[in-house]
């Protein structure tokens, strides 16, 4: 890339590339120059996860077959923002996956939390707040309004655990997801997703810093011309 297209910005990581180019024409061009690379090194790319995205935004607005991608836990594709001023405006911008987000919903599932009634809540905190914090503090730097539904998941499943706890609250589901708020009220250290939206984590790799720090850049550089991604995706050929 540095030697034949050092004009175009790129990020790696691991066997993950993302090209950025200007027209649909410059991302065929490069995608089968890099082909053709690999073929040279015995690789190829991933036929199915190879595919050029239109960045679709307010300054963008024309129709495309692909206009999200994936990368870092993250989905990269338009959403609705608002400004500090009040507009609301289509933004091309991440969020958490959803394969990242059902990845965490079937790790929480494995914890088997309301079977543990014979741990106190403190106890819960101790040994899992650590890994909460973690995705927390990973997923929630940008677009946290996309981990909602996750901390909506991990409050239900924390009231099924007080509902086998408690027995004023047995059969009584409302009655514990009310106790438990109060608790986190009383107490959101507990928990990290009981503090979302209080603090920003700082958690990212290179990589996803780069292609952030130019996705956000797109709308106040004011480009007219067509942004495009190529996503390339690179896997060991056996023969």
């Amino acid at each position: 890339m540095q030697r034949n297209y050092p004009q175009l910005r790129f990020e790696r990581y691991a066997d993950d590339v993302i090209v950025h180019c200007r027209t649909e024409k410059q991302a065929q061009e490069v995608r089968a120059a890099i082909a053709r690379r690999m073929q040279e090194c015995r690789l190829e790319l991933h036929p199915e996860k190879t595919k050029i995205v239109y960045c679709k935004d307010d300054d963008r607005r024309e129709r495309y077959a692909q206009e999200k991608f994936d990368f870092l836990g993250y989905t990269f594709r338009p959403r609705g923002s608002k400004s500090r001023k009040g507009k609301y405006f289509i933004n091309f911008s991440p969020a958490i996956s959803e394969k990242a987000s059902k990845a965490i919903r079937r790790t929480i599932r494995d914890w088997k939390l309301p079977l543990r009634s014979d741990t106190s809540l403190e106890h819960l905190s101790r040994m899992f707040n650590p890994i909460i914090r973690g995705w927390f503090q990973y997923y929630g730097r940008f677009y946290r309004s996309g981990l909602y539904p996750l901390r909506w998941y991990l409050n239900r499943v924390l009231a099924r655990w007080a509902t086998r706890k408690y027995k004023k609250l047995k059969h009584h589901f409302r009655r514990a997801e009310q106790w438990l708020l109060r608790v986190a009220q009383r107490t959101p250290q507990l928990f990290a997703h009981w503090q979302l939206g209080a603090q920003r984590g700082s958690a990212m790799g290179a990589a996803m810093k780069e292609l952030l720090k130019y996705v956000a850049g797109l709308k106040t550089k004011q480009i007219q011309e067509t942004e495009i991604l190529a996503i390339l995706r690179l896997t060991k050929r056996f023969s």
